[in-house]
This record gives C-alpha cells, sequence and structure tokens, in this order.
C-alpha cells in the first residue's frame, strides 16, 4: 500500500520524525494506529517548533500533531476534488482514506498538478523583496586541486556551476537582487555570470581588494544592503522557504537569524566507558548522535554591518560572538538533515553529485 513510507506512531519520537521526513522528502507525515487508521498528521514546522521550545529530541510526538488532519475518502474520490483541498488549505500532501478512516493512499501537490494528461497550475513563487549577498572571493583551498584552476563558485555540479544553482535555488523563492562578493579569480567568475541566458534577476558586484573573512566584505556594500538581507556561503544550498525565515527572523526582533541543520552520527565502533583505573562501566554499541550545524546561511538587520570592522579580516563566527557578547539577539531557524548540502570538501561534493538532483527536484528552497 503505498503511503506506508509516510506512517508514524505517535509513541514514535522526534527523532523519528526527523528521519523519515528527510528520508521521505516530504514536508508531512502521517500518524497512525496499529491497523494503519488515520489519527493526524505531523509537519516539519511542527517538528522546528517543538525543537525551537528546547526541549529533548527523544520526546514522543503525541502531544504534538495535528489532531484533525485533512484527509479524502477513497470511495469518492476525484482529482478534481484533490485539486480544490490542496489550493484552499495550502497544503503539500493530503492522505487518502477508506471507509474504516486506514489510510490507503495519498496525494501530492506535484501529482496533483503534474503534466501527466493534467493542465499544469503555474504557481507563481511570492516575491521576496530581500538581496542575497553571496560570498563568494574565497580560494577554495578546501577544494583543491580543481580550485587551482576554477574559482570555488564556477565548480561545476551536473551541468552548472555552484554559484549558479545558489542563485537559482534563491530564485525560487522569488528573489531578484544578489550581491557577489569577489576575490580570488574574481573575473572569471564574473564574466561568467554576466554570460548566463535568459537571466531574471541583477547582479552587482563587490570587489575584495585583500581577503576580507567571510564577512569581512559586507561592509564594503554599504547602504544598498537595505534593512534586511541573506548571506549565503558560496559552497553550500540549503531547502527552506525563505520567505518563512526572513519572516520568523522579524518575529524574534533578531539580529542575526542563522540556518541551521540537524545531523544525525552513528559511531562505527563500540564506544567504552570507563572509571578511573579503566573499569569498564559500559560498552555502547555504534551510538548513535544528533548535532544541530550552521549552514553557512544567514537572515541579517542592517544593524549588525556596524559590529564588522572596516577592511579587516572577519568571519561569520567573529560576528556571531561580538554580537551575543554585545546583547544582539542571535536566533537559529532549524532544517532537515536532507534540506542542506555542502558542497565546499571533497568527501561533501562528491556526495553532491549524486544527491542535488533530488535536492533540486523538491523545488530548491521551497518553490
Amino acid at each position: 500500500m503505498r503511503g506506508n513510507e509516510l506512517h508514524i506512531r505517535e509513541t514514535e519520537s522526534i527523532k523519528d520524525a526527523l528521519k523519515k521526513l528527510d528520508r521521505t522528502a516530504e514536508k508531512v507525515l502521517l500518524v497512525v494506529d496499529s491497523s494503519g487508521r488515520l489519527l493526524g498528521a505531523i509537519s516539519d514546522g511542527d517538528v522546528r517548533r517543538y525543537i525551537l521550545s528546547g526541549r529533548s529530541l527523544e520526546g514522543d510526538i503525541a502531544g504534538i500533531y495535528n489532531k484533525k488532519p485533512l484527509y479524502l475518502r477513497k470511495d469518492d474520490f476525484t482529482l478534481e476534488q484533490a485539486r480544490k483541498t490542496l489550493l484552499k488549505n495550502k497544503v503539500e500532501l493530503v492522505p487518502i482514506v477508506d471507509g474504516k478512516d486506514k489510510v490507503v493512499d495519498f496525494i501530492t501537490w506535484s501529482q496533483a498538478f503534474s503534466e501527466n494528461g493534467i493542465k499544469k497550475i503555474a504557481v507563481k513563487p511570492r516575491k521576496l523583496d530581500v538581496p542575497v549577498v553571496i560570498m563568494a572571493g574565497g580560494r577554495g583551498t578546501r577544494l583543491e586541486p580543481f580550485s587551482k584552476i576554477l574559482p570555488k563558485p564556477l565548480v561545476p555540479v551536473g551541468d552548472k556551476p555552484i554559484i549558479e544553482l545558489i542563485i537559482d535555488n534563491f530564485r525560487g523563492c522569488g528573489i531578484r537582487e544578489y550581491f557577489i562578493v569577489l576575490n580570488y579569480k574574481g573575473d572569471m567568475v564574473r564574466s561568467y555570470l554576466d554570460n548566463v541566458e535568459d537571466k531574471d534577476y541583477a547582479t552587482k558586484y563587490i570587489i575584495e581588494e585583500e581577503y576580507l573573512g567571510t564577512v569581512g566584505g559586507l561592509k564594503l556594500i554599504g547602504k544598498d544592503l537595505g534593512d534586511t538581507f541573506i548571506v549565503s556561503n558560496c559552497d553550500v544550498m540549503v531547502r527552506a522557504d525563505m520567505a518563512e525565515v526572513v519572516k520568523f527572523h522579524k518575529e524574534k526582533k533578531a539580529v542575526l537569524t542563522a540556518l541551521s541543520s540537524i545531523q544525525h552520527h552513528v559511531v562505527p565502533y563500540g564506544v567504552v566507558s570507563f572509571r578511573e583505573g579503566g573499569e569498564v562501566i559500559n560498552i555502547h554499541e555504534k551510538p548513535e548522535y544528533t548535532f544541530t550545524i550552521n549552514t553557512g546561511v544567514y537572515v541579517l538587520d542592517r544593524s549588525a554591518l556596524s559590529r564588522i570592522p572596516d577592511r579587516t579580516n572577519f568571519d561569520m563566527t567573529d560576528l556571531i560572538a561580538k554580537l551575543i557578547h554585545e546583547k544582539d539577539k542571535v536566533v537559529t531557524y532549524p532544517v532537515n538533515e536532507n534540506d542542506y548540502i555542502d558542497i565546499g570538501r571533497w568527501e561533501e561534493y562528491k556526495k553532491a553529485i549524486g544527491k542535488f538532483h533530488a535536492f533540486l527536484g523538491e523545488g530548491g528552497t521551497n518553490v
């Protein structure tokens, strides 16, 4: 029965929900009982709010899932009804149940409005009127020897270079203004971007005369940035609704919001715990740890610029530490593990080659 991959029991943990959301690449899971009867639904937004509340990932989902989910009946299902339900409620997925409320299938937005004999509805992304700054001036030492020949922004992933994929990702959110901070082999990057065909966005170039770190170049842009702007490293991609992230940033009255990614890592060995003198207490076989890591994508307020020294090598970690020290509000917006790609190291680059098609197939940043 199609749909089992989205099933989750209400006794399962938040960590279990995160893993299933990553595996399915959908934004919602269906909460069912032991017989497969629909009890509710839990979205990635529900999980994010739980995580931001500071509670343990080992807690179960029972208290946070929606117990009044939308659904369609199998016996009177029509494609038109499914389309209306998806459009009216602005959801990405609706389960289909039988007469006993058991989940027998589901229909997604992309299925309902696919091109396979069905007239596709073109949903125009809302224009997010904030600029993106892409820090593209580094030497890319982690990608040597490739970056000895090409600057890191032009390293290809599939049939496009990294920087064009990053811009495409943000374009999916309706963003049309980009500041590109350049240094190492900057003329090559500029030449490439200036010759992209059918551009529907504007690029402005900021040239560093010396290396200013991962954030120092922002001071060279100054007032053109406006009150709120996005900063991205040139070797990462994050799939998130950036309009929602900017809204979150403003609601929290933050000076800086760092997008983070929840990562699961299994130690492939037995971990030994012991007392003084070497007496073994326990051996934990292949333990799993969950971390929240920084992705390298940020939303900043203009006031953050005053914390950056002029023409000085200054990294984002320096800025964040300074903001926290000065009691300026710094928050994080977590995304799932598979909503983040790091292309900046050879190991991750090789993984990205096989991963980015599926990543972009889900619509970039929530296209």
